[in-house]
């Protein structure tokens, strides 16, 4: 792809199934005030936009290929106040060094919900507003899919992570406000800035499916449904099977392989 140029992607499936939808919906609206059904029609128009835009991801994956400090995906929500975070994905990569996993930013706080792989101290950090905590211990063996989940709870301010189907302790981060703002969610790069200061030595090589994320903490039985890909609630902030997202750079979206039988 085109490095620098933005891709806003759309889905295919279904939008036929919306146009009949939208055009039934209208079709009942014939006994209605003239301005009553104006107003409506273009409800229903942004509705059925908003729609088009998403994809569905499913037994797909998003490939960064090389180091750098421009590739990278963008991750539209329209959520702006969270009291509690859950943030679940798939990653696949040899790298050696310090990489970001997710990143959160706000105007606030470049650092509002970031996930990050201190290779040094072979740990993984989850920072809420600038505080943080590590985790250590778990296996995270290069050239293998590892399902990574965290959660965080505004009113305890306290923090687990789900590793390949096993969970940590719970650290204590941050209290007692919401994560507010307008977010920017990043993968493939960790924000030193609202959207940008990103750096090459931190960013992502290797390839992430499966990104959902919800504004509550997860049941401990809906995480593991997520990490051993069974039916599970998908996420109302981020969902991988109904996706708003942009590829920035040199970024592939191609189908995850799977194990053959």
């Amino acid at each position: 792809m085109e490095k620098g140029r933005k891709h806003r992607h759309t889905g295919r499936n279904g939008e036929g199934i919306k146009y009949t939808k939208l055009t039934t919906l209208l079709s009942r609206t014939q006994n209605l005030d003239t301005g009553v059904k104006m107003k409506l029609f273009f409800v229903l128009v942004m509705l059925w936009g908003c729609a088009a835009s998403l994809e569905d991801l499913t037994g797909k994956m998003l490939t960064f290929p090389v180091e750098s400090n421009t590739n990278h995906v963008k991750l539209n929500s329209s959520k702006e106040d969270f009291s509690a975070v859950t943030v679940c994905h798939r990653t696949f990569t040899d790298l050696n060094r310090d990489h970001a996993l997710f990143s959160m930013a706000l105007p606030s706080s470049y650092n509002a919900y970031l996930l990050f792989w201190d290779h040094t101290n072979k740990e993984i950090e989850t920072h809420v507003r600038e505080a943080k905590a590590e985790f250590r211990g778990f296996d995270y063996k290069p050239n293998m899919w590892h399902s990574i989940c965290t959660t965080w709870d505004s009113k305890t301010g306290l923090v687990q992570m789900w590793f390949d189907g096993l969970p940590s302790i719970k650290k204590y981060v941050s209290s007692g406000s919401n994560i507010r703002g307008r977010p920017i969610i990043i993968l493939g790069q960790e924000q030193d800035g609202y959207g940008g200061g990103f750096h090459d030595k931190q960013s992502f090589v290797g390839m992430v499916s499966d990104v959902h994320m919800w504004d509550y903490v997860l049941s401990h039985c809906e995480i593991q449904r997520y990490l051993n890909e069974l039916n599970f609630t998908p996420g109302n902030v981020l969902n991988w099977a109904a996706m708003d997202f942009q590829q920035i750079g040199r970024v592939v979206k191609e189908e995850k392989f799977m194990s053959c039988h």
